[in-house]
């Protein structure tokens, strides 16, 4: 929004209603990594900065426009870190009450320039086990009933830790995906396609009852015992070669810039 923003040379305000008028509904509130200036300065500098993050986020607030909510911890960052900026959100969806969910996402580390290429002093490789545990522990404790929902990324995670967030605060597991390549790229091993017949075992696996929501969390359908539609994503036997991939695209040098 704020590379739109400065692009068009209309105020975020502007730029938002705008789109709004175009058919935005929603944003993801992505970027957000800590949100603390100091930390910024060393695993993001030059990007947007914390007050332009707050900005963003409650420019669309007030407009109706909802956004997500995210962290991305496991670096050089501190649990006080992860506390102030809980704080921080918790502050704002009192304030406007925009936010949908939360969304922890931890550092996918391997491939990342930050710590395969030394390019942040001193940064972790990625959370531990326990680390994503308490986050998300933490945030159910401190969001509480003003940002209900917490979100486990399966695709960070991987499925058997997904499924032990829900015993540990989360109660979403975000959607199928199909081909994702963020996390990817960064070096996670998931990301291809689950499909909802996959998500409805996993979260029955540990005793849940599995719901498909909407964007907003509305809740669109619950699926009790025995009650699963097909879905014709369950009936794709390879995903990436149907879909493509991330390692796919990398390893094809269809698509690759060749100087003439």
């Amino acid at each position: 929004m704020l590379y739109g923003s400065v692009r068009s040379g209309l105020s975020i305000k502007d730029y938002l209603t705008e789109l709004k008028a175009a058919g935005l509904g929603t944003l993801p509130g992505t970027s957000a990594e800590i949100l603390d200036q100091s930390i910024r300065d060393v695993i993001a500098r030059g990007r947007i900065t914390v007050n332009q993050w707050v900005e963003v986020i409650t420019t669309a607030h007030a407009l109706g426009i909802r956004t997500t909510s995210t962290i991305m911890y496991g670096h050089v960052e501190t649990t006080e870190h992860w506390v102030r900026h809980m704080a921080l959100l918790r502050d704002i969806q009192k304030d406007t009450g925009g936010f949908t969910e939360f969304v922890p996402l931890s550092l996918i580390h391997s491939e990342a320039p930050m710590y395969s290429k030394r390019l942040v002093p001193n940064v972790r490789p990625g959370a531990t086990g326990a680390d994503v545990i308490r986050m998300h522990a933490l945030a159910r404790v401190m969001l509480g009933s003003r940002i209900p929902n917490i979100q486990a990324s399966w695709v960070k995670e991987g499925p058997k830790m997904a499924q032990a967030l829900l015993d540990a605060g989360a109660n979403d597991l975000g959607g199928t995906l199909i081909n994702e390549s963020i996390s990817t790229s960064a070096g996670a091993q998931y990301g291809q396609l689950v499909g909802p017949a996959e998500l409805r075992r996993w979260i029955r696996d540990v005793g849940r009852v599995p719901a498909q929501r909407d964007t907003l969390y509305n809740i669109v359908q619950r699926y009790e015992a025995g009650d699963d539609p097909a879905s014709p994503l369950d009936a794709v036997e390879d995903a990436e070669a149907r879909f493509g991939s991330y390692r796919r695209l990398i390893a094809s040098g269809e698509f690759r810039f060749t100087p003439r």
